[in-house]
């Protein structure tokens, strides 16, 4: 079974500085899916994927990438993952060409120019081939830094934050180029913040403070959880807000721009709760779809800091 999965780890755990950062993580990811990783900063994301991938030693626990123990055969899994980090850490001195260049000779790949020739091409950068990459915008760095980590065509792709500070049009072609990737076999880890890229995940895992604490289709999340979601929109909410923060049917509240979302397990009490005020004063309640951003929101306030 393992062999048939891109990744297949057992009780991953990580200990810094007396502290657990990693606590008991169990994955499962076939081949070509695209993994979304939520959770607060400091949950341990970046840390997590890098241990499944062999690029951290585990403290405990274990299991294979690519079919390769992730503790013994950790140097070859190294030599078929791509890893693209949040800052960009590519040479600002050199050009885009040069610096394919060098990400190609690293990984020792044959026929050097035409594998960069090929890169530039498919994603569009032979126009900057001779542009210091320093001088890219965000956009561009972000395109360049996913074409060096998909040179040596990678059976594992992860991703760190990859959008962070990048505009909607450049983040779209980004994802657009990531599902091709995906299609041609690659398996894709990609911790981000961002509910819309989230949505565009096969599969979510929330993890807060070195826990999973939910690991589905992203479709699948909201229903799990069992929350129920109410919409309030209108004039004047900022009354309505302040009664519904007390009401017990609420369990949680959130501001989206003109309207107010209540959330709730129980959907008869979040229905009394927000009865009141449909069509009192111009306001208007409907029942709304829970999102990733009220599951994650109300995951993330049962859980622990480890740090505490």
């Amino acid at each position: 079974m393992s062999d048939a999965l891109a990744i297949n780890v057992q009780g991953l755990s990580k200990s810094f500085g007396g502290t657990r950062v990693v606590d008991g993580f169990d994955m499962q990811v076939p081949p070509g899916k695209i993994y979304g990783f939520l959770g607060p900063n400091g949950s341990g994301k970046t840390t997590t994927i890098r241990m499944m991938c062999g690029l951290l030693k585990p403290d405990g626990g274990g299991g294979t990438a690519l079919g390769l123990d992730i503790i013994r055969e950790s140097r070859e899994i190294k030599a078929r993952v791509g890893y693209m980090t949040q800052r960009f850490s590519l040479y600002g001195d050199l050009t885009v060409r040069e610096n394919l260049t060098f990400m190609a000779r690293l990984h020792a790949l044959p026929k050097v120019r035409n594998v960069v020739d090929q890169a530039l091409d498919e994603y569009d950068l032979a126009p900057r081939a001779k542009q210091l990459a320093g001088n890219l915008s965000g956009g561009w760095k972000q395109r360049l830094a996913l074409a060096a980590a998909s040179l040596h065509a990678p059976g594992l792709l992860l991703l760190d934050e990859p959008t962070a500070g990048v505009d909607p049009k450049a983040r779209r072609d980004f994802w657009d180029r990531i599902r091709r990737l995906a299609r041609q076999g690659v398996t894709v880890l990609v911790s981000t913040h961002y509910m819309d890229e989230a949505v565009q995940c096969d599969n979510i895992a929330f993890i807060a403070y070195g826990r999973k604490l939910i690991d589905a289709p992203a479709g699948d999340i909201p229903a799990q959880i069992g929350l129920h979601t109410i919409r309030i929109e209108g004039p004047g909410l900022q009354p309505v807000y302040d009664a519904l923060e007390q009401d017990r049917g609420v369990e949680q509240i959130a501001r989206f721009g003109a309207a107010v979302h209540i959330s709730g397990r129980d959907a008869e009490a979040l229905a009394a709760a927000a009865r009141p005020y449909d069509g009192h004063d111009g306001l208007c309640v409907s029942a709304a779809k829970t999102g990733l951003e009220e599951a994650f929101i109300w995951l993330m306030t049962g859980a622990r800091d480890n740090f505490r």
